[in-house]
């Protein structure tokens, strides 16, 4: 699969007009998503877009995501089953390393080499060497996947997997959700990573059941399917092999990872919340490619529900597709954050990369569920973006600082 968006696509379709080809090497295996300026900023963003629909037309492109279809690009393609055990996903967005979490090899590319691999389906990678980190025993109270990876990314540094590939195993992995996993993998390439995996396990089969489309390739490769969804992933393995040769491997009790938050300006600037001090903010936004699953909403209304967001605060939350938006909907969780006073938005990547939906103005802090926070980088130059789960995000809105869930809910079950 090759994936581009909004940004990166149109200098892929640049690349690729230059090389005289009529068409891509499969129009079902090349992913167009406008989710970054979309719906539409501005005139330019507006062009971005219509020059990716008019080739996604010309070309007969199968999977082209319009505005109402479309969500945050490395959410929607898990659910929609495009991706999943033993595929290999490029990408033109460096979080294409997310769908890891399903056993696929996934990494992002330039705009050129996306271009090159929709042309002729085929590209060049030099196998990476292997990090394994084994996360044993049981998570604390609220601490999830982002709280997991942050501290993973503290103690390695944004370096310290340098094209590299992330193995993450061990029972707390085995425990954790998909939608966990999917978001430790997300994280990877903020530790310099080529990619993040998770070997396939149950619960990945049972998800990959649930997603993954029946079609005449599934059919003809693996047989007649069975049930909702042909059972892709029993005809092989994806694991790591018995003799498999790591570079390095770090043990890591679950216990001693505690709620995280990410100070300015790298992701790999974590420390535990229970050190973080007294520090005011004026924005919180809870979505994007890492944190806008229906379990990260979940545990965001579980903390807002009763409770009004500070009236210093802004509270943006972004259900990453439309089916969790529905979903959220459906559940409730909605009314909850609106009776909150948050804001609700249609899927889209917007304020993660200073796009819109969210800007910082110069001297304001944000919490914020996505994954980077360098210098400038959802605004002004001067303003902070301070990394951390669903959680702490919500609690904070309420708090009007920086804090957790237990300042909000206190001796209730999580």
């Amino acid at each position: 699969m090759a994936l581009a968006n909004d940004i990166t696509a149109p200098g892929s379709i640049r690349e690729f007009n230059k090389l005289g080809i009529d068409k891509v090497f499969d129009r079902d295996k090349v992913v167009l998503v406008p989710d970054h300026f979309a719906p539409n900023r501005n005139v330019e963003s507006a062009e971005q877009c219509k020059y990716v629909r008019d080739f996604a037309r010309a070309k007969e492109i199968t999977n082209f995501f319009e505005v109402g279809r479309m969500g945050i690009e490395h959410a929607l393609l898990p659910e929609l089953g495009l991706v999943g055990p033993g595929d290999l996903v490029i990408g033109a967005d460096s979080h294409t390393c997310t769908y890891g979490a399903l056993g696929a090899f996934s990494t992002g590319m330039g705009s050129t080499d996306i271009a090159a691999a929709m042309a002729t389906g085929d590209t060049w990678l030099k196998v990476p060497p292997s990090l394994k980190f084994v996360i044993d025993g049981e998570l604390p109270p609220w601490v999830t996947g982002k709280d997991v990876i942050l501290y993973i990314i503290g103690m390695i540094g944004v370096d310290g997997a340098l094209y590299r590939a992330m193995e993450f195993t061990g029972s707390a992995i085995s425990k954790m959700s998909m939608d966990g996993r999917l978001t430790i993998c997300n994280m990877a390439i903020e530790a310099g990573a080529k990619n993040g995996i998770i070997a396939v396990d149950e619960r990945t089969r049972e998800y990959v059941r649930a997603h993954r489309h029946q079609d005449d390739e599934i059919e003809e490769e693996f047989g007649e399917p069975e049930g909702v969804a042909a059972d892709i992933t029993k005809q092989a393995d994806f694991i790591s092999d018995a003799d498999a040769v790591y570079e390095q491997v770090y043990n890591i009790k679950a216990e001693d990872i505690q709620l995280q938050v990410a100070f300015p300006h790298l992701p790999s600037n974590s420390k535990p919340l229970s050190r973080v001090g007294d520090i005011g903010i004026d924005q919180v936004v809870i979505g994007s490619c890492t944190n806008g699953r229906i379990e990260d909403l979940r545990q965001a209304a579980k903390v807002l529900a009763g409770h009004k967001v500070d009236t210093n605060v802004r509270l943006i939350i972004i259900p990453a597709t439309q089916s969790i938006y529905k979903q959220a909907i459906h559940e409730g969780l909605i009314d909850i954050f609106i009776d909150a006073d948050a804001a609700v938005s249609t899927p889209t990547c917007g304020p993660c990369l200073g796009g819109h939906m969210g800007v910082l103005a110069a001297g304001e802090r944000c919490v914020s569920t996505t994954n980077r926070n360098f210098r400038g980088r959802m605004g002004d130059k001067d303003s902070e973006v301070y990394l951390a789960g669903p959680a702490v995000a919500a609690a904070s809105a309420i708090l009007g600082r920086i804090g957790g869930p237990e300042e909000i809910i206190d001796g209730r079950d999580q």
